[in-house]
């Protein structure tokens, strides 16, 4: 007889609390956790770093290409990368889930697990949230971070002379998501690609593992400014570019890391010229959530950071306030408009989004 599957419209909100109460919990950074109207969380500073930002299924993800786990720890994933990228450790987060009722319980719970289990890789906690009924799967992170006494490390602090550098995968998750547009899981045989980095384009875009220790190490690393790789080199150094009023020129991306296999997976999705594609998936694939920060010249890069360019002086003429920051960054001197810029959600450019 097979078993019956337990459906979220099967249970009240209470019932759906009492099974995921074991994720959220805290005791390090949290005074006042689930169970009153709002929690109360420490905040030794006397400041606060908060940032948010939202999946929705069908636009971020799918279900058939990714595990309720693999949700939960890209959602936590994305987020924590933001606090980070200010130079803070995050302390906890809050946590909205909109599901459509026929959702299997089980599903909710993997969801929290993998949230719950990226939270633990920076020691951060899952201190409340809100659950309620939706078309389709949404969820919203509101994350903390602790700046421990230091400055923020923002966006506009780069000077011309600055090296800039990347630490973390690039153009990974893009991979990943043309390989699952290509053909689905490609679990047999993926001609001109091994299993294994076929696997790791796949997990890279269903769940990315962002450097956590490396950004935080860029702090004491006397970085000028940073941010998160959200969506795609080209745009987020661009955004680096136009808050701090220079110019980027990024050197040839096959040179910042082995590119051989990133063009077995190229290979395979296309075969004409796998470089262009390594180059584009590196240049503009969004959602590896590495980090991109800008060093003085005179001092060596932290740890498990790679230099990429140098700042510039801004070009003469910048368009726009949006595009124009992707106009301010050249690869070897050069505009780089035929790549594209980026993962955009409203205009619909280049990325790595699930639609």
């Amino acid at each position: 007889m097979a078993s019956v599957i337990e459906r979220v419209g099967d249970l009240d909100e209470s019932q759906i609390i009492d099974r995921i109460q074991r994720f959220l919990c805290g005791t390090v950074h949290t005074e006042v956790g689930v169970g009153d109207d709002a929690a109360v969380v420490r905040a030794p500073d006397g400041r606060v770093v908060v940032s948010t930002d939202a999946l929705v299924e069908g636009h971020h993800f799918r279900r058939e290409w990714s595990s309720a786990r693999d949700v939960g720890w890209r959602a936590g994933t994305q987020n924590l990368a933001d606090i980070v990228a200010m130079g803070a450790s995050p302390t906890s987060m809050v946590v909205a889930l909109g599901v459509p009722r026929d959702t299997p319980v089980q599903w909710v719970m993997d969801f929290y697990d993998g949230l719950s289990q990226v939270c633990a890789t920076v020691g951060a906690e899952i201190v409340g949230g809100d659950l309620t009924a939706a078309p389709v799967i949404m969820v919203a992170v509101t994350v903390h971070g602790n700046l421990g006494g230091q400055p923020p490390i923002l966006r506009s602090g780069a000077s011309v002379g600055d090296v800039v550098a990347h630490t973390g995968s690039c153009g990974w998750s893009a991979a990943g998501f043309a390989l699952l547009q290509h053909g689905g899981d490609l679990r047999g045989d993926a001609p001109g690609a091994p299993m294994a980095v076929v696997e790791r384009a796949l997990a890279a875009f269903r769940a990315p593992t962002s450097p956590f220790v490396h950004g935080l190490a860029a702090q004491h690393g006397h970085a000028r400014a940073m941010l998160d790789v959200s969506d795609g080199v080209l745009r987020d150094v661009g955004r680096i570019a136009t808050a701090s009023g220079v110019g980027v020129n990024l050197d040839d991306p096959l040179t910042w890391y082995d590119p051989q296999p990133l063009m077995q997976v190229a290979a395979v999705v296309d075969e004409d010229d796998p470089a262009y594609v390594v180059r584009q998936w590196m240049l503009t694939g969004g959602e590896d959530h590495g980090f991109i920060a800008v060093f003085p010249p005179d001092v060596a890069l932290p740890d498990g950071w790679t230099a990429i360019g140098t700042v510039v002086p801004p070009p003469r003429t910048p368009s726009g306030p949006c595009g124009g920051a992707v106009h301010r960054v050249r690869v070897r001197g050069v505009e780089t408009g035929e790549m594209g810029s980026g993962w955009d959600h409203f205009s619909g450019s280049s990325g790595t989004a699930a639609t």
